[in-house]
Order: C-alpha cells, then sequence, then structure tokens
C-alpha cells in the first residue's frame, strides 16, 4: 500500500450526541481527545432533541456552554433531530441496517424527504441561532441515510456529510475523503469486543490513509476499556496525522 507523506495526512475527531442529556459525558471525551488534539480540532455533533426527552433551549447553562465552544472553534455539526428511528422500513436492506447497525437511532434511513429536508433545516437553524455562527454540515445518527435523506442533503444547502466510508460535499456530489472511520460501541459485550479488537486493527491501516476519522459517543464513558482503547487509539493515529479541522476538506 503507497504511503502518503506525513504533511498531509489529516486527523478529524468527532464526539457524537452532543447535548443537554450527555453534558458530563461529553465533558469527560472532550478532555480525553483533547489530550491529543487542541479543542478546536474537535468537531461536536450536536443533537437538538434526542430522543424527545432533552431539548437544546435557548437561554439555558447548555445553550450558553455551546456557544463558548463554538466561539472557541469547534466545529459544530447538525446530528439529526431526535436521533431515534421511529420509521417503518421496508425493503430487506433497509431493515438489516435498522436492526444490526444501530440501536433504534438511525433517524435518517427511513425519512421521506420532506421529513428529513425539515428535519435538517430546523436543526441547523436552531443550532446557529445558539452558536451564533453557521454549522460545518450534517451528520446522520448512526452514519445512516436514506434514499429521503440523501436527496434532503442535495437541497438543505450543507457542504459537508459523511458516513462510515467518506465524507462528501453533498451541494456538489464531489468526494472529500474517503476512509473507514473508528468508533466503539457499548451497547453489549460482543459490541465492545468487537471495538476493542477493531481498535488494535484499524490504526495500523489507517496510517498509510491521508485521512483518518475518529468518533466516539456518550456511552463510551460507562466502560473503562473502551476508554483506555480510545486514548491509545487516537495516540497511535497522532503519531502520523496531524488533527484537522472538516473545512480543511473543502478549502483542499
Amino acid at each position: 500500500m503507497p504511503s502518503v507523506p506525513k504533511s498531509e495526512r489529516r486527523l478529524f475527531l468527532s464526539v457524537h450526541d452532543v447535548g443537554p442529556r450527555f453534558e458530563s459525558q461529553v465533558d469527560r471525551l472532550r478532555d480525553l481527545l483533547g489530550r491529543h488534539a487542541p479543542q478546536d480540532r474537535i468537531a461536536l455533533l450536536v443533537v437538538p432533541n434526542h430522543w424527545g426527552q432533552a431539548p437544546l433551549t435557548r437561554g439555558t447553562p447548555f445553550a450558553t456552554k455551546l456557544r463558548g465552544w463554538a466561539d472557541a472553534g469547534a466545529e459544530l455539526f447538525v446530528h439529526g433531530w431526535f436521533h431515534r428511528d421511529d420509521s417503518t422500513h421496508t425493503g430487506r436492506a433497509a431493515q438489516l441496517k435498522a436492526r444490526h447497525m444501530t440501536a433504534g437511532e438511525g433517524e435518517f434511513l427511513g425519512l421521506s424527504y420532506d421529513a428529513a429536508l425539515t428535519r435538517m433545516r430546523d436543526g441547523r437553524r436552531l443550532i446557529e441561532d445558539i452558536a451564533g455562527r453557521p454549522t460545518a454540515g450534517f451528520i446522520a445518527p448512526a452514519w445512516l441515510y436514506g434514499a429521503g435523506a440523501d436527496a434532503a442533503l442535495a437541497d438543505a444547502g450543507f457542504r459537508i456529510a459523511e458516513n462510515h466510508r467518506r465524507v462528501w460535499n453533498p451541494t456538489t456530489g464531489k468526494i472529500l475523503a474517503r476512509d473507514p472511520v473508528l468508533t466503539w460501541a457499548s451497547r453489549s459485550r460482543a459490541r465492545i469486543l468487537s471495538s476493542l479488537a477493531a481498535a488494535r486493527v484499524l490504526p495500523p491501516v489507517l496510517r498509510h490513509l491521508p485521512t483518518a476519522r475518529i468518533g466516539v459517543h456518550p456511552g463510551d464513558t460507562t466502560v473503562p476499556a473502551l476508554l483506555d482503547s480510545i486514548d491509545r487509539a487516537v495516540g497511535r493515529v497522532r503519531r502520523t496525522h496531524a488533527p484537522a479541522r472538516y473545512a480543511d476538506l473543502l478549502a483542499a
């Protein structure tokens, strides 16, 4: 496999499910990733109302904290609206994704175009109003997009989106990066073990690629072994890749 010069390798770090429901967990994950990268190189994926139980509300302490992070340079992504999948899925492929790739959180996998576009626009409007600056892009919960969400992305005006395999500009269709995202799962012992195995195997592969992506979730903080694994994996990739902002991909 041909190697990419170190000066051209970029590492993109992100904390998912940012919102008042997981405030303490998000703080802990930002501190952990901050051991390896400046805080303005850690993207924050913001959920406007996680599972309909934790609304992001203007004027609250968490809203003030979120604006402070944005003022300090952190990129904010719209990360769905509810993060919960309430759709009825048709087609075997969609059913398998909904059942095996997430625990009922692939919100945008089964949405119609109209529903997806409304949630994208509403989420963007709310987050930008609180942050006082534009959002960086849109990333669907569980990185899952259905046909409706794909079509809506092209009309929502977001310049950056990502899934498990790539980052792209929805307004132009241009691929900005191709790489597998390294992440962890905490909802069962089997998934914990598979996550730990992937975190051992994937960093040596990522070191040859021009870009590497690592995403962490609030649930990771509940398993000490996952936190240790995240720390080690980020440290290993950090040796070959410089922390970067997603906006750098647009500039390139």
